[in-house]
């Protein structure tokens, strides 16, 4: 009963953030078990490049270390923020949300030749929160009970929050700036005078994804209660 409930509850969670979020705890669980090590899965230009070990352009994405609040930290707000855009702005538009993911993938491997980082996954969830909080500029927030603000602020917020641990911001803004990117390019700049879409969804994508017909009698999870957590409008972050 338990494994058919949790079973449920489980293929209840939008496709792509099923897949995303299970590779990642999959990818954490065999490096705890020592199946394999981070230096098989870290991002390496010159292993990619020149040795063809091409599946670093995904698992540096996948890996957030070991076991420990951090890592349930990131992996929270992933799952969150997450599929709140994939049933939300991304509703029936599994394929948009997919090149969404593509873009802002090759966006940060672009950049990380340069910042050098080995590993872009909490940058990658960054992304994902910056571009929710644009799309949700009026929902209001509260960080662990100590500050009130709209969800706009909360990548800054967050960066904040990494730098009082002690923590590089540089990959908080790594995942602000390509956020940033991908929200100009899809929701100001083809609303600007003389603007136009620049970012269109290849129709290979549209072909594999797009292919179900949207449910008319769907009913949404409410924004402030997608995938159980009790946090939305007047959400409160972290307890």
């Amino acid at each position: 009963m338990a494994y058919q409930t949790f079973r449920q509850e489980y293929m209840q969670i939008p496709p792509v953030t099923r897949a995303y979020t299970t590779a990642c705890v999959l990818t954490t669980a065999v490096v705890q078990l020592e199946l394999i090590t981070p230096f098989q899965l870290y991002f390496n230009p010159e292993l990619i490049f020149r040795h063809y070990q091409v599946w670093r352009l995904v698992t540096n994405f996948l890996f957030f270390g070991p076991v420990g609040f951090n890592f349930l930290f990131n992996m929270i707000f992933l799952y969150r923020y997450c599929r709140m855009l994939e049933e939300g702005s991304f509703r029936g538009r599994t394929a948009d949300f997919v090149f969404m993911f593509l873009f802002g993938g090759l966006l940060m491997a672009i950049f990380g030749l340069f910042v050098n980082l080995v590993f872009l996954g909490q940058a990658f969830t960054i992304m994902l929160v910056y571009v929710w909080s644009r799309r949700n500029p009026y929902v209001r927030m509260n960080f662990f009970g100590l500050l009130n603000f709209q969800a706009p602020f909360l990548p800054w917020v967050l960066m904040g929050f990494s730098l009082l641990l002690g923590n590089s911001i540089i990959v908080d803004l790594l995942g602000i700036a390509v956020g940033h990117i991908y929200f100009f390019l899809e929701d100001v700049f083809p609303n600007q005078p003389g603007g136009g879409r620049i970012l269109k969804t290849p129709y290979i994508l549209k072909a594999i994804f797009d292919t179900q017909e949207d449910d008319p009698n769907y009913n949404p999870l409410p924004e402030d209660r997608p995938g159980g957590f009790a946090w939305g409008e007047g959400q409160r972050l972290g307890g």
